[in-house]
């Protein structure tokens, strides 16, 4: 059912799109119709799924690497309050030097390689991991502490057999919103300064006015985005299935 209302949407979309192509008589230098860029795809394919190969492995890198990195962030704030005072404000500052404005250094440090964008994705990744993580591990029932102190459970076994699977929702809810903007830092770092990549490939079409190619590397950098999205749902749904569903009851029912 859900695949029919993903692919019902996608016909929809398309549909208001070559609507409004054709209503507004907009050239192709502005918006191309979908007919247009299916065909610019179609023609460039093989070129489109090198350069997606590349972003592809930019987001799964920075996915797998901010996650690693928020995780030991926030079990560290949440173990040590040492690391709490003096590592929380500089988390907390850090957030107010826009990401994107950072990615002219990681290029001069990293190159133009695969390393400057996986760094750009790690970064914009990792604050809300750790924000999240870090707020389930602090949030944890205190009743459930007490009886883990009752049952003779040291600091390190309340840590990791209590507090981390409570926090387990709150890191998933992270991982979801994380998913998210993974493709915002690959592409971001690829505009500043790359060699590969769908965002390399739509600036050199766009300057050379292949405005189908470069809807048609737009196309396939959001069906990539929004596969991830739902493979890392899928997965978290598996792996915590006691996390209730927060549609109402009779929602449910009607499906």
């Amino acid at each position: 059912m859900a695949i029919l209302r993903a692919a019902v949407i996608a016909v929809g979309l398309v549909a208001a799109w070559q609507v409004l192509v054709a209503l507004a008589d907009l050239p192709p230098y502005i918006l191309p119709d979908p007919a247009a860029v299916a065909g610019a795809w179609l023609g460039h394919g093989e070129t489109i799924a090198h350069h997606a190969a590349v972003t592809l492995t930019e987001m799964v890198l920075g996915l797998a690497l901010g996650v690693a990195l928020g995780c030991i962030s926030a079990l560290t704030l949440a173990s040590f309050r040492t690391a709490r005072r003096w590592l929380l404000p500089v988390l907390v500052i850090s957030q107010a030097v826009p990401v994107f404005a950072l990615a002219p250094l990681l290029v001069l440090w990293f190159g133009y390689g695969l390393g400057s964008k996986v760094a750009m994705a790690t970064l914009i990744i990792y604050f809300p991991v750790t924000a999240a993580f870090y707020d389930g591990l602090r949030r944890t029932d205190p009743g459930w502490l007490d009886l883990a102190r009752t049952m003779d459970a040291d600091r390190w076994a309340a840590l990791w057999h209590v507090r981390v699977p409570s926090a387990l929702p709150a890191l998933a809810s992270g991982l979801r919103v994380a998913t998210a903007v993974a493709p915002i830092g690959a592409v971001v770092g690829e505009w500043v300064g790359s060699s590969a990549g769908l965002g390399y490939l739509m600036l050199h079409a766009n300057g050379r006015m292949q405005i189908d190619v470069m809807f048609a590397a737009l196309a396939t950098l959001a069906v990539m985005a929004v596969t991830l999205y739902f493979a890392v749902d899928l997965a978290l749904r598996r792996a915590l299935p006691w996390q209730p569903d927060a549609a109402p009851q009779e929602e449910n029912e009607r499906r």
